[in-house]
């Protein structure tokens, strides 16, 4: 008779994912990204805000290390995104610390938009030597289209 043995997957590596648009799992692009992670042996924490019935501010779901941040508006006009983006930075770098200390990370895949996330990887990247993972998310003329209302201007030709 052999016998077989539930062994852990040994950890391959440790990815946090940072998404400020909306909350883990129900941003179902970013939570099958984590899972697929986690799945092939890498340890995954994310962070994100909270909202959609994803209000606990830390939680694990399916072995994902989820940390939660609330945000004081959702943003129109230039200065309710600076709000909102300052915001969300705050809480990112604060949380990142936080997962840092609690579980490292190796790699820090950041989901856009916004792209302001690699203020934070770049912190990490010369401080730390981390690696830094820009994930494009959204079609940027036409999500500047629906925010703003009018079109980008094109230089290619």
């Amino acid at each position: 008779m052999v016998e077989t043995y539930n062994k852990p997957m040994p950890v391959l590596g440790k990815v946090l994912i940072i998404v400020e648009n909306l909350p883990v799992p129900f941003d179902r692009r970013v939570w099958q990204e984590a899972t697929a992670l986690r799945q092939a042996g890498y340890e995954v924490s994310v962070i994100c805000p909270t909202g959609k019935k994803h209000t606990l501010l830390e939680e694990t779901l399916d072995g994902i290390h989820i940390y939660r941040h609330n945000l004081p508006l959702e943003a129109s006009g230039a200065l309710g995104y600076l709000v909102e983006y300052s915001a969300a930075l705050f809480h990112e770098m604060r949380l990142s610390l936080k997962v840092l200390r609690r579980h490292g990370f190796d790699v820090i895949h950041a989901c856009n938009p916004p792209d302001l996330i690699f203020i934070i990887a770049l912190f990490y990247k010369l401080f730390f030597g981390r690696k830094f993972l820009f994930d494009q998310h959204d079609i940027n003329p036409e999500l500047y289209e629906v925010k703003f209302g009018k079109k980008a201007s094109s230089t290619a030709s």
